[in-house]
């Protein structure tokens, strides 16, 4: 089902931003974390400020991974594209991860209007890998959850350079 929200310009840059590293780059300005919201006049998906992230926001983070998700607010959908880094036992991976934020205790019309508006945003979000649907802070509250999303125990030994 479309809604009819359209996806803002600047969230198409925003995109390329987070999807591309270029020679020059500073890598601690590289963005880890940028939330969408979908405007208040419910017309278009646009860039949510607070909730960026750049490498050097995690820098001497003891858990990365709870930084992230602390960034989700409380009561209210968004929409997320965090650049995930893992290693497996293969390899080092680094991969953009969309999250759909809708928890329970948000308005049953939020929801339905961010899950009615998730497919303009992932026409513009092609060749991501991950989605992870979240509903509850308990699904978000330790790692486990998310690495089964990338490929589970098994597959992935350290998440954001620490051991799982």
């Amino acid at each position: 089902m479309a809604s009819g929200v359209t996806v803002d310009d600047e969230v198409k840059i925003v995109f390329e931003k987070i999807r591309t590293r270029h020679s020059g780059d500073i890598a601690e300005e590289q963005l880890k974390l940028v939330l969408f919201r979908i405007s208040d006049n419910e017309k278009s998906i646009i860039v949510d400020e607070k909730g960026t992230l750049q490498v050097k926001d995690l820098e001497g983070e003891e858990n990365v991974f709870s930084k992230i998700v602390s960034q989700l607010p409380v009561d209210t959908c968004r929409y997320a594209l965090y650049d995930c880094s893992y290693e497996t036992k293969d390899s080092v991976k680094e991969d953009l991860v969309f999250i759909m934020w809708a928890p329970d205790t948000s308005p049953i019309k939020a929801k339905l209007l961010y899950a009615s508006s998730k497919q303009a945003l992932r026409q513009i979000f092609r060749g991501i890998k991950f989605e992870w649907q979240v509903n509850d802070l308990g699904d978000a509250k330790d790692a486990s959850v998310f690495i089964d999303k990338l490929g589970g125990r098994g597959l992935v030994k350290k998440l954001e350079g620490k051991e799982i």
